[in-house]
C-alpha cells in the first residue's frame, strides 16, 4: 500500500485552472480555421472520434435530438469504426484528422482513451471545430490550460462531458444546501464499489500513463459534483492500494479526503467487484439530518431529518412526488440540542425519492440535456 498525495490529484484539484495565456503565446503564428457560424442554425453536424461502447451509446442519444446529424466516425480499429458508422449511417475514417478537414462537421465528440484527449482536442480546436470531450480533459493541468486558451481565443465550444450537473438530484441537493433546509453542511462521503469484470489485466484503464489513474479517469465526476455544491476544495490526503499481480502493477483502490470551507468529504473508489455487486452511495450530513444518493449516476435519494412543518412543505415543493415516513419523536416538546444550539422541529421523517430502475433512462436524459444545453451556447 502506498500512502501519499499523488501529484496528479493535487494538480487537478488544488490549482487555479484559469489561463491568461493567449493562443499567439502558445502557438506563435497559428491561424485558426474557425467558422463561428458552425452549428448556429437549426442543424448540428457531429463527427465522432472513438468507436467504443460508450460512443455508440452517446451517439444513439444524440440522434434523438431534432436537428442533430452524425456525419462521420473515426477510429483506428477498422472493425469497430465501420460497425458504428454503419449503425449510424455515417462515413468511416481510420484517421481522425480526416474529420478535422471536413467542412460539413460542426462539432467533434471525442470518446477515446484519456491519453489521446489533449492532442485530439487541441487539433480539433485549431481546425475550428466545436468540441465535446469525454472526461478527463487531459492528463496534465498545463494541457487543460492550453485547451482553455484555444477555445477562448477562437470563441469555440470546448466542454468536458461532466453531465452529472444535469441530474435533477444534483439540483435538488444544491438547493437544499443553498437554502439550508437541513441546516449547515458538516461532512460527506462517496463510496464507489465498482466492477472490474470487463477490465482485463492489460486494459488501458490500469495504465496510469493512459488513463490518468482512477482519481482522474473516474473520480472527476464526483469531485465536480461536490465542488458545484460546496465550492473549491483542497486535497489533504490520498491513498492508492495495489492489487497483487504477477504481470503488472495495478492500483485498484483509491481514497482521498478533500477539505471544503464547510467540511470534509471522503472519496473512495474500488474496482474489484463482480458486476452483479457493482454499487455506489453518496452521503451528505447536515445539522438536522442527512441525504443519501444511490448509483454512480444518482437515480434515487433518501433524506432523514428533523423538520418544522414549514420546512417539510418547502422540501416537498422542491422534490415533488415522494414517499414520506413519519417517526414518533422521542423527546418531549420537540426540542433537541446539536452543536450547542437548540433545534426546534415538528416532525422526524424519512423521505424516499426516485427508483434505481430508472438508471438507464436517467443516463440517456443527462447526455441529451448536456448536448442540447451546449448547442444552445453555439447558437
Amino acid at each position: 500500500m502506498n500512502t501519499f498525495i499523488p501529484n496528479k490529484l493535487y494538480s487537478f484539484l488544488n490549482t487555479d485552472n484559469s489561463s491568461g495565456e493567449t493562443v499567439n503565446q502558445l502557438f506563435p503564428g497559428q491561424k485558426v480555421a474557425a467558422n463561428l457560424e458552425k452549428g448556429s442554425g437549426e442543424s448540428l453536424s457531429i463527427g465522432i472520434i472513438g468507436a467504443g461502447n460508450f460512443a455508440a451509446f452517446a451517439a444513439a442519444v444524440f440522434l434523438t435530438i431534432k436537428g442533430v446529424k452524425i456525419i462521420a466516425v473515426a477510429d483506428v480499429n477498422e472493425m469497430a469504426g465501420n460497425k458504428l458508422a454503419d449503425e449510424l449511417k455515417a462515413r468511416y475514417h481510420p484517421v481522425y484528422m480526416d474529420l478535422l478537414a471536413d467542412d460539413t462537421i460542426d462539432l467533434l465528440y471525442i470518446a477515446t482513451p484519456p491519453f489521446l484527449h489533449f492532442e485530439i482536442s487541441k487539433n480539433a480546436l485549431l481546425a475550428g471545430k466545436h468540441v465535446i470531450c469525454e472526461k478527463p480533459a487531459a492528463l496534465k493541468t498545463a494541457e487543460v490550460k492550453i485547451l482553455q486558451a484555444l477555445a477562448n481565443q477562437f470563441q469555440l465550444l470546448y466542454v468536458v462531458n461532466l453531465m452529472q450537473r444535469y441530474n435533477p438530484l444534483y439540483t435538488m441537493v444544491q438547493k437544499i444546501i443553498q437554502q439550508k433546509m437541513m441546516g449547515n453542511f458538516l461532512h460527506g462521503f462517496f463510496e464507489n464499489y465498482a466492477s472490474d469484470e470487463n477490465l482485463h489485466e492489460q486494459h488501458w484503464f490500469w495504465d496510469e500513463t493512459k488513463s490518468g489513474g482512477i482519481f482522474i479517469e473516474h473520480g472527476v465526476h464526483f469531485f465536480d459534483m461536490f465542488s458545484g455544491w460546496l465550492g473549491n476544495g483542497k486535497v489533504i490526503n490520498a491513498v492508492e492500494q495495489k492489487r497483487k499481480s504477477n504481470n503488472s502493477i495495478i492500483y485498484d483502490r483509491v481514497q482521498a479526503t478533500v477539505l471544503y470551507e464547510a467540511g470534509t468529504v471522503n472519496f473512495y473508489h474500488g474496482f474489484d467487484q463482480p458486476k452483479i455487486l457493482d454499487r455506489q452511495e453518496m452521503r451528505l450530513l447536515f445539522e438536522r439530518g442527512e441525504i443519501t444518493l444511490y448509483e454512480w449516476v444518482p437515480v434515487s435519494m433518501k433524506l432523514h431529518g428533523l423538520f418544522t412543518n414549514e420546512q417539510l412543505k418547502a422540501l416537498q415543493d422542491l422534490i415533488g412526488p415522494c414517499t414520506i415516513v413519519k417517526h414518533p419523536a422521542e423527546t418531549s416538546g420537540k426540542k433537541v440540542m446539536g452543536r450547542f444550539t437548540e433545534i426546534i422541529f415538528d416532525q422526524q421523517v424519512t423521505i424516499q425519492w426516485g427508483s434505481n430502475s430508472e438508471k438507464q433512462h436517467r443516463y440517456q436524459q443527462l447526455l441529451k440535456d448536456m448536448l442540447q444545453d451546449q448547442w444552445s451556447w453555439i447558437k
